[in-house]
């Protein structure tokens, strides 16, 4: 894996960048919305693909993600939404990874702005997990998921960035049934790491040290949220901007702090919510949080509100029912609320759960628990207008001309497709990738 991140240093630099236009590309279907954009399946035609060797010759399906620069004006405070989109691309430029996208080409209207990715054909973790029998995988299964995902997000942190919301709908599964962490506009790039940093601190202690230390953890936290909750401000509207006092170890010292309130509710780390800063282990938290998810069909936090369940991600242990194993104990580890005592990368590869792996071969080797068999329809595709008005209708639905735009292309698609697209605007595929209640705060991201 260290050898994908030294060749691309160069690579990533030279490669120039397809220029994507309603020329050269087909947009089939709309398949998910997030805040600010909206993802479409298309088709990348052949003649655009000779500025890139790697990409082969046939025309290959992209998952194309279009911005509203209406929606972008009204957000940009500070020139934050901007800046958010302009680091989504640059970093996936940096990317040389098999689990991680390929930038295809970015495309730029008077209307929109956006970038095209490679497509999954097999949906996302949340729905593959929706599709089992108990709503659960097994634990093989779920190490076969784990690490690659301990893969890709080590080699994000050795690129300097944290991710920032990992969740099952933005772990997206490839044709080949592994796996490709998608949607980047949460990630930060901080000072990059040594390897002496990411080592686990398991120096022994006492039981009774250790729920002290916890102790005094949850009261710190909980005088902060009881605070603010008494002052009208709960912590998801906190700027985030309380001093960090905490002792620290290798790692803390040797990057710098983001103090930005940003993930989604379910999968946010402690420190996230109290304002103390945080930097890479809030992807190890988020890790416990969607392992768990695999085990138990639920996640180990969630509230009857966003309040209730901050409030319970400060204050609750996780509750791992159930035989003591290697992988309850791995959860436990990952969910410690203390960031200076949870584990990281060498713990993790380290721990008994993942014994016997072979890390460096793994994705190799390994075959793949699901392999997706799904046949992309290739049909009429829709014109930049059609596709502009369109996307004008999801985020401006107040406007009567963007909504008689909406409706007229509906028709349009019903007439041009058939039954099969009636539900062209509530279709399950737009609510497939929708973020689920996220919260961020605009920040200066670094530039590579």
């Amino acid at each position: 894996m260290n050898n994908l991140h030294d060749n691309n240093n160069h690579r990533s630099l030279t490669t120039p960048t397809t220029v994507l236009d309603f020329n050269n590309l087909k947009v089939i279907s709309a398949v998910g919305r997030g805040a600010k954009g909206v993802v479409f399946l298309s088709k990348l035609k052949a003649k655009s693909t000779t500025c890139d060797d790697d990409v082969p010759k046939k025309e290959p399906w992209i998952a194309l993600k279009l911005i509203s620069k209406a929606l972008l004006q009204k957000k940009n405070r500070n020139n934050g939404e901007c800046k958010r989109v302009l680091f989504e691309q640059q970093i996936l430029r940096r990317f040389h990874h098999p689990l991680l996208p390929r930038l295809r080409g970015v495309l730029e209207t008077e209307q929109l702005t956006g970038y095209g990715i490679d497509f999954c054909h097999g949906g996302n973790m949340h729905s593959l997990r929706k599709k089992q029998s108990e709503k659960t995988f097994s634990e093989e299964i779920i190490r076969f998921y784990a690490v690659e995902l301990v893969l890709v997000l080590e080699y994000l942190h050795n690129l300097g960035v944290v991710y920032r919301d990992l969740k099952p709908e933005n772990i997206m599964i490839q044709e080949t049934g592994h796996i490709m962490l998608v949607d980047f506009d949460l990630s930060k790039k901080l000072n990059s790491i040594t390897p002496q940093s990411l080592s686990y601190n398991s120096s022994p202690s006492s039981d009774s040290e250790t729920q002290n230390r916890r102790r005094k953890f949850r009261h710190r936290w909980f005088s902060r949220f009881y605070c603010k909750c008494n002052s009208g401000i709960f912590p998801y509207d906190s700027d985030g901007q309380l001093g960090t006092n905490s002792p620290t170890r290798s790692e803390s010292n040797s990057v710098e702090k983001s103090n930005s309130f940003v993930g989604t509710e379910d999968y946010v780390a402690p420190e996230v919510i109290s304002g103390n800063g945080h930097n890479f282990v809030v992807d190890w938290w988020s890790l416990g949080v969607v392992l768990y998810e695999m085990l138990y069909g639920t996640t180990p936090f969630k509230g009857t509100n966003r309040k209730d369940t901050f409030f319970r991600i400060l204050m609750k242990e996780p509750d791992l029912t159930g035989e003591a194993t290697s992988l309850r104990d791995l959860i436990s580890k990952m969910l410690e609320k203390d960031p200076d005592r949870r584990i990281e990368v060498d713990g993790i590869k380290g721990h008994d759960f993942f014994k016997g792996v072979k890390w460096n071969t793994v994705l190799e080797i390994a075959r793949p628990p699901y392999i997706p068999h799904n046949e992309v329809e290739d049909r009429k595709g829709f014109s930049k207008i059609e596709v502009e008005s369109f996307i004008h209708g999801i985020f401006f639905p107040n406007n009567g001309v963007g909504e008689k735009n909406k409706e007229g292309e509906k028709k349009k698609c019903e007439e041009e497709n058939g039954e099969n697209n009636k539900n062209y605007n509530d279709k399950p595929g737009w609510v497939d990738k929708l973020n689920h209640n996220p919260t961020q705060n605009n920040e200066t991201f670094v530039g590579f």
